[in-house]
C-alpha cells in the first residue's frame, strides 16, 4: 500500500529505517551496503529529507549520520502510518488486548533497527500468558497483514535475567502496560 503512495523504493526503505525507531542513526555509506543501492540515489532522498526538516545531522569523524528529527510536527504522524503500513496496529488489537497478564512486547530483529522484512520478531513479557491462545492469533493475524511473525514469551523474572545478559539490545518496545 505505501508503495502506491510513495514510488520511491529508496524513500520508503529511509522512512522505514528512521522513523520506525527513533533512536535509528546511519550515514550514507552505511545505508548503500544495507539497501544495496548506489550512494547516489541514497544521497538525493537523504538531502530531500534533511531540506524538509524531517532528519537531523551530526558529523561525527569524518562522518555525517542523520536520524528523525523527533521535534517535526510530521514525526509522530509518518511513525503511525508506519507501524500500521507493517501491521504493528493490527497485532496490538488482535494479540496483546486478548492473551492475559501481559507487561511488555518488543520488536526485535530488522524492525528494530528500522529495516523491511516479511519476518516480524516479537519478545511477549509477562506471566500467565495464554500461549494456545496467542498461537491462533498470531496465525490469524500473519493472514491479516500478510507477514510471518516470529516470537518468544518471557516470565517477568526470566525476560529480568536474559535482558541483563543481553548486550544492549536493538528493540523497540512495542507496547508497555499501563500502570
Amino acid at each position: 500500500m505505501l508503495d502506491t503512495l510513495i514510488t520511491s523504493k529508496t524513500r520508503i526503505k529511509l522512512l522505514l529505517r528512521f522513523f520506525l525507531n527513533s533512536n535509528s542513526r546511519s550515514y550514507l555509506r552505511n545505508l548503500e551496503s544495507e539497501f544495496g543501492e548506489s550512494t547516489n540515489s541514497i544521497r538525493l532522498e537523504l538531502n530531500k529529507f534533511e531540506k524538509a526538516g524531517l532528519l537531523s545531522t551530526e558529523i561525527d569523524g569524518n562522518k555525517k549520520y542523520f536520524r528523525a528529527n523527533l521535534k517535526h510536527p510530521l514525526y509522530k504522524d509518518i511513525n503511525s502510518i508506519l507501524l500500521k503500513y507493517i501491521g504493528f496496529d493490527q497485532i496490538i488489537e488482535r494479540v496483546i488486548n486478548k492473551l492475559g497478564n501481559l507487561d511488555k512486547v518488543y520488536v526485535a530483529g530488522d524492525f528494530a533497527r528500522g529495516l523491511d522484512n516479511r519476518i516480524i520478531d516479537l519478545i511477549f513479557v509477562g506471566d500467565d500468558i495464554n500461549r494456545d491462545y496467542l498461537v491462533k492469533l498470531v496465525d490469524k493475524t500473519e493472514k491479516l497483514i500478510s507477514r510471518r511473525i516470529r516470537y518468544v514469551v518471557f516470565g517477568r523474572e526470566e525476560f529480568e535475567t536474559y535482558f541483563k545478559a543481553q548486550n544492549d539490545p536493538d528493540w523497540l518496545i512495542l507496547w508497555k502496560k499501563e500502570m
